[in-house]
């Protein structure tokens, strides 16, 4: 079995990310005293979808990925679907919790994002 030493980059990368994006939440929890939704707090809960988003995501399509990986997919193809989840991933983030604020942001985040899972599984599909 070949070492998935690609996709583990982006793991490693997202798995920061997630933790960022995690931390900002609970913060937020904390800060709020709100347990269990967002109240009535319109940012919370854009905040708390941009994380239920992600953790959505970002799994399958590091399986995705790994399998690929593992399958003898080149190193380009990798990168390219690794920093395509990375961007899709942060730019969906920002625009969803408005820290960046044109749509155009969160669209593109979407595509990339769903892009990358397409882009594996087809590529997964031809190979097997």
């Amino acid at each position: 079995m070949q070492a998935a030493q690609n996709t583990s980059i982006y793991a490693a990368i997202l798995g920061l990310m997630f933790f960022a994006i995690t931390l900002r939440v609970a913060l937020l929890r904390m800060k709020s005293g709100q347990s269990l939704g967002a109240g009535n707090d319109q940012q919370f809960e854009k905040i708390m979808r941009a994380h239920g988003n992600f953790v959505e995501t970002v799994p399958m399509c590091l399986i995705l990925m790994l399998l690929l990986e593992q399958q003898g997919a080149a190193s380009l193809t990798m990168h390219v679907l690794g920093i395509a989840l990375l961007l899709g991933r942060l730019f969906h983030y920002l625009q969803l919790t408005e820290v960046i604020k044109p749509l155009l942001f969160r669209i593109a985040g979407m595509v990339l994002t769903l892009g990358t899972a397409v882009a594996a599984s087809v590529r997964l599909l031809i190979g097997f």
